[in-house]
C-alpha cells in the first residue's frame, strides 16, 4: 500500500494519473467523497459520490479504512478497495490528506506514506489561481490549509518536490519499485530461492 498525501494545488492528481500508467501492478483507490464532481470527473473513476447519507452509513457499519473531513466535504477510503486489490495481487495507491494518512497509519503500519510538496508558497498561489476553479476566498482557505498540511512532511517516509512533474513522478516510481523490494515483501520468494540452495546441497551430501 502506497499513500500519497499533498496540498490542494501541488500536483498531486497530475503526477499520481501518470505513475499509475507507467507503473505496472498497481491499481488506484477509488475514495468516496461528498463533494460535487468537478468538469469531467465521473462517478467510479476519480470518486465514488455519495451523498453524506450514504457515507455515514459506510462509515458506522467499519466500511472505510480511514475518512476525514475537508473543506466541508467527507472523503474516504472504502474497505472494497483494498480488498478487490488484495485480490487481484497487486499494489493500492492511496490519495488521501494528512488525516487519512495518519489513520492508514495507525491500521496498516507497513504502508509506505509520501508527501508531495510544492516548490513554494508563491508557486502553490499561482497554481491554485490558474486553475480557475476557485473564488478569492477559497483560494486563501486552501493556502492556509497548505501551510497546516506541510507541517507534517515529517511523519512521512519520504517527501517529493513537484518543482518539474517529469522528475517528481520518476521519484514516486522509485519510491515504489523500491518498496517492492523490501525484505517484509520479498521474504516468500526469497525463502524459496533459499530453499533451493538447502536441496541442492543435501544432493550434493547424498
Amino acid at each position: 500500500m502506497v499513500v500519497v498525501s499533498a496540498p490542494s494545488g501541488a500536483g498531486k492528481t497530475t503526477v499520481l494519473a501518470r505513475a499509475l500508467r507507467e507503473l505496472g501492478g498497481i491499481r488506484f483507490s477509488v475514495s468516496h467523497t461528498t463533494r460535487a464532481p468537478r468538469g469531467d470527473e465521473r462517478d467510479g473513476v476519480q470518486y465514488h459520490f455519495v451523498d453524506r447519507a450514504e457515507f455515514e452509513r459506510l462509515r458506522e457499519s467499519s466500511g472505510l479504512l480511514e475518512w476525514a473531513e475537508v473543506h466541508g466535504n467527507l472523503y474516504g477510503t472504502g474497505l472494497a478497495e483494498i480488498e478487490k486489490a488484495s485480490a487481484a495481487g497487486v499494489d493500492i495507491l492511496l490519495d488521501v490528506d494528512v488525516q487519512g494518512a495518519e489513520q492508514v497509519r495507525r491500521r496498516i503500519p507497513e504502508a509506505v506514506t509520501v508527501f508531495i510538496l510544492p516548490p513554494s508558497y508563491e508557486v502553490l498561489e499561482q497554481r491554485l489561481r490558474s486553475r480557475g476553479q476557485d473564488d478569492e476566498a477559497t483560494i486563501r482557505r486552501r493556502l492556509a490549509a497548505a501551510g497546516q498540511e506541510i507541517d507534517h512532511f515529517e511523519r512521512y517516509d519520504f517527501a517529493i518536490v513537484n518543482d518539474y512533474l517529469d522528475g517528481c513522478v520518476e521519484d514516486l516510481k522509485s519510491i515504489v519499485r523500491a518498496a517492492r523490494c523490501r525484505v517484509a515483501v520479498m521474504r516468500d520468494r526469497a525463502r524459496a530461492i533459499e530453499r533451493t540452495f538447502k536441496a541442492a546441497k543435501e544432493q550434493e551430501t547424498e
